[in-house]
C-alpha cells in the first residue's frame, strides 16, 4: 500500500525479506483506497500486504516470517529486552561519562553514574505515558494503593533523585527522595512478587511494558536505595561531587 498519506512499512519489509531469501518480485502496489478495498475484497482478506508464491496466498508479514522458519514476535510475551537495552546503555553512557571527566573508565564515579543515569532512564520510560504507569503501578505499590496521586509522582520523585545524583548536588534532597521511593518499591515488590504469589507486569520500564513483576523492579529500588545509604555515609572526596 503505498498512498500519498501512507507507505505501508509491513510492505516493505515483506518486500526486503522476499529479496533475501533469493524471490524474484513482482510488486503490486496498491495506491488508492478503493484499490485497498477492491483488493481486500476479491482475496477476502482483512489487511494488506499479501504474498503471493507459485499462486498460493501466504499471507502477511508474520505469516511470510513462519513460511521461511524465522522467529514471529508475539506481542503479548514477556521479555527483558527493554530492560536489557536499557540498562546496557546506562553502563555505556557512566563509562563514556567516566573517560570523558577522568581519563579513566573503572572509577567510582563510573559506578555512581551508572545507578543515577539508570534511574534518569527508568523515569523517562515512566513519563513518556504518566497515567500507564500510574495505572499500572497500582497495582503494586502499597502507598500507591493508600494515596493514588503517588503513583504520579514517582517517575518525577525518580527523575529528580537521579539528575541530582548525577550531578552530586543537592545531596540532603536526593538522598531522602531516593531512600522513601527506593524502600517503599522494594517492600511492595517484594510482598507482590514473593509473598503474595502474584503475576503482574513491571511498571519500572513504562505502562506498555510486558516486563514480568519482580527481580528487575526489586533491583531498581534496591539500586536506589543503595545508592542513598552510599551518598550517605561514602568518605568525604570520593565519588560524585568531589
Amino acid at each position: 500500500m503505498v498512498t500519498a498519506e501512507h507507505t505501508c512499512p509491513w510492505g516493505l519489509k515483506s518486500l526486503d525479506l522476499l529479496r533475501r531469501e533469493g524471490y524474484e518480485v513482482e510488486d503490486h502496489e496498491l495506491t488508492s483506497r478503493a484499490e485497498i478495498d477492491a483488493f481486500k475484497a476479491e482475496h477476502g482478506v482483512e489487511t494488506t500486504p499479501q504474498t503471493f508464491i507459485d499462486g498460493k496466498r501466504i499471507g502477511g508479514y508474520d505469516d511470510l516470517l513462519a513460511f521461511f522458519g524465522k522467529e514471529v514476535r508475539d506481542k503479548d510475551a514477556k521479555t527483558y529486552t527493554r530492560v536489557a537495552a536499557l540498562f546496557s546503555m546506562a553502563a555505556l553512557m557512566a563509562l563514556a561519562a567516566s573517560w570523558a571527566a577522568l581519563g579513566s573508565l573503572i572509577t567510582v564515579e563510573a559506578a555512581e553514574w551508572f545507578i543515577a543515569i539508570s534511574m534518569c532512564l527508568l523515569a523517562l520510560q515512566k513519563l513518556k505515558d504518566v497515567e500507564g504507569f500510574a495505572t499500572m503501578f497500582l497495582n503494586c505499590d502499597l502507598l500507591a494503593q493508600r494515596w493514588v496521586r503517588y503513583s504520579y509522582i514517582y517517575p518525577f520523585a525518580e527523575a529528580l533523585a537521579g539528575i541530582l545524583m548525577i550531578a552530586g548536588a543537592l545531596v540532603w534532597l536526593s538522598i531522602p527522595v531516593a531512600l522513601f521511593i527506593g524502600v517503599i518499591g522494594a517492600g511492595s515488590v517484594f510482598k507482590a512478587v514473593y509473598i503474595d504469589k502474584r503475576e503482574l507486569k513491571c511498571a519500572c520500564v513504562g505502562g506498555d511494558s510486558n516486563v514480568p513483576l519482580g527481580f528487575v523492579s526489586l533491583t531498581e529500588n534496591l539500586m536506589m536505595v543503595g545508592m542513598a545509604v552510599w551518598m550517605l555515609f561514602k568518605p568525604v572526596g570520593v565519588g560524585l561531587g568531589h
